[in-house]
């Protein structure tokens, strides 16, 4: 079926244009065929390429309490999202083809959009060996121990050498476990102020710089996971000067929140933490420069017992993949701090084009007029614990469209 989207706004070329937005869809939803195929009650909504997210826990196979592949890809998609990379912390971990084959199993029979996996860098994400990179590669978007450093410069030096040789990237959570020394959230202000353990930012950095050394060594395709402090931007800044083959993301949060904004709540606790004021301008001028390439929300939904014992005693992640588009919007484009045209750039573009996918005809429409309150009762994720319970924000989707098909509909 033929759709006519009238009188909207739609991104070609990466600028805006206005007029009439035409697409085929397929099958036919009652929501346009009972309009005879011209939609106007969507008139000056925006439409955008739809986005991609390099880096969710989709939780399937091992921890379906938490999330499955549907729930995981039917938020995604809610979200703007027709493109979603899942991280490799599962059960079993994707290590070998046979493990992987399983979780392609599930994502064949429950995604509803495009979810490319990625393979562990080490055998069981335990740091000691590394996986079957040879058969993996072509069943994975790539390697990544998320969820864990890899602590071996030999080791990662090893995994580098071959994934170069596959032509595949490294995908990589960066966090020095010496380090960490029991903390769990940022050691600045408020850990000092209410008593807390902190983790200090050169658990994140230092593995950074080593790694951007190996990667320079050995012309790796090297990507890190969801930096979080300014030596972390001015690392990457460096290294991409001198020519290596690097990118990176941060995360909404880190972008619109600093460890002063925490509360005694479970739904504040991820990993890389918040962290201060002077970190979050950091990131804020690494995505305006382009040291920061793409935003990713690190979806990782937990159950809510899991994120019910506080600060110190939940486990570690939130959802975000619902609200994403609308926490950016409202309090980085909206404020003036960027401009629409480089919140697509970074959510949209920028990672299918380094995670190899191209340009898309996917898109998304979204309402940037109607506000909104985060209510976690309404998200199709089955993780609830997000920060941003409770805030009014703008921008409502109101359609994605996935290879020609209707994933989520709100009209």
């Amino acid at each position: 079926m033929n759709i006519t989207l009238k009188k909207v706004k739609y991104f070609k070329d990466k600028a805006f244009q206005s007029g009439d937005f035409s697409f085929e869809i397929s099958p036919t939803v009652s929501s346009f065929s009972n309009s005879g195929g011209i939609v106007s009650n969507l008139n000056n909504c925006f439409v955008f390429p739809a986005f991609c997210d390099v880096h969710v826990h989709l939780r399937e196979p091992g921890f379906s309490y938490k999330e499955t592949v549907e729930t995981g890809t039917r938020a995604a998609a809610r979200g703007g999202y027709t493109a979603v990379f899942s991280m490799p912390n599962l059960n079993p971990v994707p290590d070998s083809a046979e493990n992987m084959k399983i979780q392609k199993s599930l994502i064949e029979k429950g995604a509803v959009i495009n979810v490319y996996p990625y393979a562990s860098i080490t055998v069981g994400e335990k740091g000691e060996e590394l996986s079957d990179f040879e058969n993996l590669s072509e069943l994975c978007a790539g390697y990544s121990d998320d969820g864990r450093g890899v602590q071996s410069e030999e080791l990662m030096r090893e995994a580098m050498i071959k994934a170069k040789a596959l032509g595949k990237i490294i995908v990589a959570h960066c966090e020095e476990n010496s380090l960490l020394k029991g903390g769990y959230i940022h050691d600045g202000e408020y850990a000092r102020l209410h008593g807390h353990k902190g983790i200090c930012s050169e658990s994140e950095w230092k593995p950074i710089e080593r790694d951007l050394k190996l990667a320079k060594e050995t012309g790796c395709k090297y990507h890190v996971c969801h930096i979080s402090c300014k030596e972390s931007v001015e690392l990457i800044r460096k290294a991409k000067a001198e020519g290596v083959d690097v990118t990176c993301e941060t995360a909404p949060h880190y972008l619109v929140m600093n460890d002063m904004m925490l509360k005694e709540d479970g739904r504040f606790k991820m990993n890389p933490p918040i962290r201060s004021e002077e970190d979050r301008l950091a990131l804020i001028e690494g995505l305006k420069d382009g040291t920061i390439d793409m935003i990713a929300t690190d979806h990782a939904p937990h159950s809510a017992e899991e994120k019910s014992k506080g600060l110190q005693q939940s486990l570690m992640g939130v959802v975000g993949i619902e609200t994403a588009f609308a926490v950016l919007y409202t309090k980085l484009v909206k404020t003036g701090v960027i401009t629409l045209e480089k919140l697509i750039e970074v959510m949209s573009i920028n990672p299918r084009n380094r995670f190899g996918l191209g340009e898309t005809n996917d898109f998304c429409v979204f309402d940037l007029e109607k506000e909104f309150t985060v209510n976690p009762d309404d998200f199709l994720s089955q993780g609830k614990a997000t920060p941003f319970e409770g805030e009014k924000l703008f921008g409502v989707c109101r359609l994605t469209v996935c290879g020609q098909k209707s994933v989520y509909t709100n009209i």
